[in-house]
């Protein structure tokens, strides 16, 4: 019996065959028959059919083969039809590629059978491997190679090697099922489920966003949005900075001496903690005395504030130490240390909330009193 090498490139489809419930491959290649059956090498065509819509790993196949060949040294044409049933397994996907196997039973039709050569009708075995390839719009394409093997007279068996091309179509989608969502509530009752709340314990009543979030607004009308507004109380008309608070320097340039408030925020920056003043902050000191300069009648106190983090003796302690440090910073700008007085208010006057993070940063705050 002669030996036939059986070779295939691996190749698979761009979608999962898993995702669809059919697959019809047409399919071209060439039949290299068994010298003892008399027939030539021939070209074939037909189609396979794979069926998906199973619950195995093996994949129902029908394949239909056609070729019509000659016996040799003789020009007697004849067709031969191929019907096999097989079971295909895919393999995982490796890159682009899906290799596959498969293995069934056919049976083999001879149009002219030649009586004095091994040719005849019969049922015959398969086996093959082979692959697919990723092209466009769910298409693919499929290689093949397969060994048929019939029952021969004499005791001797036939062999046919067929070598397979074809474009690889899978339709009727499987249907997706439809996400599980989650079985959630609205604690604070603000419209927007727990799972997607990132702010689940807003106050009754105000409006928030999709996150669940307050939506911002500008509650002193100055032109600075809440979330960023470190003076959320600036008096109507004030010109104010990036942050919302009033600026001061624009007031020393009229010809006239400012008319200073009562109360003004330094919105002097301190670690927590610590009555130690960020750089950040030694521009506004700077500022501030300058406006004592430019008004030699007025004297200044300095309010020193904190969060609520820490008892209330603390807090009392450490808004002295802040408050001391800004006056001795204003001395040191320049400016008569018995015009500076101090005074602490702990934690006993926040303008916002000590709930968040932002809220106690704002309540960390250096305010300045002038009077004559």
């Amino acid at each position: 019996m002669k030996k036939i090498l059986l070779s295939a490139a691996l190749i698979s489809s761009l979608a999962m065959a898993s995702d669809y419930n059919y697959e019809v491959t047409p399919v071209v290649g060439y039949n290299f028959a068994e010298d003892a059956t008399g027939l030539e090498n021939s070209t074939l065509y037909g189609a396979e059919f794979q069926y998906n819509a199973v619950d195995s790993v093996i994949k129902p196949e029908l394949s239909l083969l056609y070729s019509n060949t000659d016996y040799t040294n003789s020009t007697i044409d004849t067709g031969i039809y191929r019907m096999a049933l097989n079971g295909v397994y895919e393999y995982d996907k490796v890159g682009i590629f899906t290799p596959l196997a498969k293995m069934g039973v056919g049976y083999e039709n001879i149009d002219f059978v030649n009586t004095q050569r091994d040719s005849h009708d019969g049922a015959f075995l398969d086996a093959g491997i082979g692959a697919k390839i990723d092209l466009v719009n769910d298409i693919a394409l499929k290689l093949e190679a397969v060994y048929m093997l019939k029952d021969g007279v004499d005791s001797a068996m036939d062999n046919n090697l067929a070598l397979l091309a074809g474009l690889n179509i899978p339709f009727g989608k499987k249907p997706q099922p439809e996400p599980i969502k989650p079985v959630d509530g609205d604690d604070d009752n603000d419209g927007v489920l727990n799972y997607v709340d990132a702010c689940p314990t807003t106050p009754a009543g105000t409006k928030v966003d999709a996150t669940g979030c307050k939506v911002d607004g500008d509650d002193d009308n100055d032109g600075v949005l809440n979330s960023v507004d470190a003076c959320p109380t600036t008096p109507a008309g004030d010109k104010v900075d990036a942050t919302g608070c009033t600026i001061v320097l624009q007031k020393i340039v009229e010809p006239e001496l400012p008319v200073c408030p009562p109360k003004m925020n330094l919105n002097i920056n301190f670690k927590f903690d610590s009555a130690v003043i960020k750089e950040e902050s030694y521009p506004r000191v700077e500022e501030f005395s300058s406006i004592l300069k430019c008004t030699p009648t007025y004297k200044a106190e300095i309010i020193g504030h904190t969060d609520s983090m820490g008892s209330e003796e603390y807090n009392m302690k450490l808004s002295q130490k802040r408050a001391d440090a800004v006056k001795a910073m204003i001395v040191k700008n320049g400016i008569e240390a018995d015009r500076i007085s101090t005074v602490a208010k702990g934690e006993s006057e926040p303008i916002a909330t000590n709930k968040t993070r932002e809220g106690r940063a704002q309540n960390r705050r250096i305010e300045a009193a002038l009077f004559e």
